[in-house]
């Protein structure tokens, strides 16, 4: 489960995000690319936009649920 505390500093407020848990294995940029970018430098990736229709909500759980050291998460809350 994706801790909130250690959320990385790239992502965008909202309800999704990634930890430093992160293991830059592209699942999530290939299941969501309008909503996941890689760290280039670093070798992460990170949420840098957040969904705004069910359908994008959609594609971001799926992303989340496939993302293999659960490094990925959703807390309902806007930031």
């Amino acid at each position: 489960m994706a801790d909130k505390d250690a959320k990385l500093t790239e992502n965008v407020p909202g309800p999704f995000y990634v930890d430093d848990q992160c293991i830059d294995c592209d699942a999530c940029r290939e299941t969501a690319p309008d909503f996941f970018r890689r760290n280039d430098d670093r070798g992460y990736s990170f949420v840098y936009r957040q969904p705004e229709t069910p359908a994008d909500r959609e594609l971001c759980l799926e992303a989340m649920e496939g993302c293999p050291v659960e490094a990925i998460g959703e807390d309902g809350a806007e930031d």
